[in-house]
């Protein structure tokens, strides 16, 4: 029998999934520097927009998202599901006329704001749970309404006068959600699940309509939320051996689903419009939302602090959650901002357990080191492994690398040939091209980087002072023939 109702248990699972699923809803919401009249913040919502049937047929956009992924459901096992979307609010904003009345303005300011118009995203949401057993019987259809309305707010002033209003309009939009369950061959009793969220609006366009048109009629930023409460689903990245066959060949349109929630549980699935990989997480160092996932938080913070009190109060007078930002980057504490700058997830020995002769302390090899139990490139336990004096026997101005046999070292040219790995676009411009060594590197798993300046390159000295180099494996450089011109 399927129900909207969440169980306690099936609720705090999904929770652990929002974590991640709200960085997806609201990326891009408001960009820094969280100004309505930034340029960058002129054209938003790129990410999982569903927008009307006959709007998605005179454009590239699309009104559907069609998931499919592999589960292993036990008998009895229910599968809540769970879309999520913003439903766009144009906001105007009014002024109080002295005669009485309203008269719509392009701004109005306050003490603490400057508020304009702009287009808020109200979370929705579709909700259901239903038996597993009851998906195989053919397609489960739950068709999903909000009417259009309008409503209005308030605005005082620091005395607590009537200065204005916000009024805030909303469309109608409709959509529906599809669920099917089909068995596939073999001896597992693995079942292949789809799940097709649609927008069905009837709006027609005009002639002369634009996308801020179709907006407010689209189900901006969608996701679903998938729980099984006995079973498991299978990633469909890193699937079993036995299934990579079946995983391989599950349609994905316009989404795509990870496993979510702790590594090792795979109860858990976000169908998420921007590709991730499964058991995505938030940072534990985040303080907060920044609405800008591609940037770092460090970054966004200082630079948020550093905004002038005019543009802190159009950022307020934008959006409640860009007033949030201001007011977390204004109030976070030093030791807060401290854990932004840079994080270590996870350090491995690199050559093994092992102690010094005559020590009953481990040893571990560090970048440069020949002998990883000997007094060379070997570092103590808290030794700061990344300060260039704990091991003496790492010098990147004179230590050298073998290439076809001949020492590479600070001050060598040499040749470029990143066409082995072709990992960067760039690479087609570099390849054949002469460079000078500037040093030679050894990272903490043992790896070895050859740091070059390209020659004819007019910004080489500026790069050379300021330690910018472009680094090659030593795989990816050839010696330059004695004499050669660059």
């Amino acid at each position: 029998m399927t129900t909207t109702t969440f169980r306690p248990g099936t609720e705090a699972r999904l929770a652990v999934a929002r974590q991640v699923a709200d960085a997806v809803l609201f990326e891009g919401y408001v960009l820094y520097p969280y100004r309505a009249c930034a340029a960058k913040n002129r054209l938003r919502w790129q990410f999982g927009v569903l927008v009307p049937p006959a709007w998605s047929a005179a454009t590239e956009e699309h009104d559907f998202q069609h998931t499919e992924l592999l589960m292993e459901p036990r008998p009895g096992a229910s599968l809540a599901v769970e879309v999520r979307f913003l439903h766009a609010r144009r906001r105007t904003v009014q002024r109080a006329c002295a005669g009485g009345g309203y008269e719509t303005v392009p701004e109005l300011a306050l003490e603490e704001r400057v508020l304009v118009p702009w287009d808020e995203g109200h979370e929705e949401r579709v909700r259901l749970v239903v038996p597993v057993a009851e998906l195989t019987d053919g397609d489960t259809v739950v068709p999903f309404h909000r009417p259009a309305a309008e409503a209005t707010e308030a605005v005082t002033d620091a005395a607590g006068r009537v200065v204005g209003r916000l009024v805030r309009r909303r469309e109608e939009i409709s959509g529906t959600l599809r669920l099917s369950v089909s068995e596939l061959d073999g001896p597992y009793r693995t079942r292949r699940l789809s799940v097709v969220v649609e927008n069905t609006a009837d709006w027609l366009p005009g002639a002369d309509a634009g996308r801020d048109a179709a907006l407010p009629r689209s189900l901006v930023a969608c996701h679903t939320l998938l729980c099984l409460d006995a079973g498991r689903f299978l990633s469909l990245t890193d699937p079993p051996e036995w299934a990579r066959g079946a995983a391989a060949a599950c349609r994905n349109l316009h989404t795509w689903p990870v496993l979510a929630g702790e590594p090792g549980r795979g109860d858990l699935v976000l169908s998420s419009p921007i590709i991730l990989e499964d058991h995505p997480a938030i940072a534990p160092e985040s303080p907060g939302a920044l609405y800008d996932a591609t940037e770092i938080d460090e970054i966004l913070a200082l630079r948020t602090a550093a905004l002038t009190d005019e543009e802190k109060r159009r950022a307020r007078g934008t959006d409640d959650r860009a007033a949030a930002v201001i007011e977390l980057a204004g109030s976070m504490p030093p030791e807060v901002l401290e854990r932004l700058h840079g994080a270590v997830r996870g350090l491995r020995e690199v050559t093994g357990p092992g102690t010094r002769a005559g020590e009953g302390v481990p040893a571990f090899r560090t970048p440069g080191g020949d002998d990883p139990f000997g007094q060379s490139g070997v570092t103590r336990p808290g030794t700061p492994w990344w300060d260039p004096g704990a091991d003496a026997s790492v010098d990147p101005a004179r230590d050298h690398v073998l290439v076809d046999g001949q020492p590479v070292r600070a001050g060598c040219r040499v040749v470029l040939r990143p066409r082995l790995r072709r990992t960067d676009a760039q690479d087609l411009f570099l390849d054949g091209r002469h460079a000078l060594v500037e040093a030679v590197l050894h990272d903490v798993d043992g790896g070895v980087h050859v740091a070059v300046t390209v020659e004819d390159d007019p910004g080489a000295d500026i790069r050379r002072e300021q330690g910018r180099f472009l680094y090659f494996r030593p795989d990816e450089v050839a010696v330059a023939p004695a004499g050669e011109d660059a």
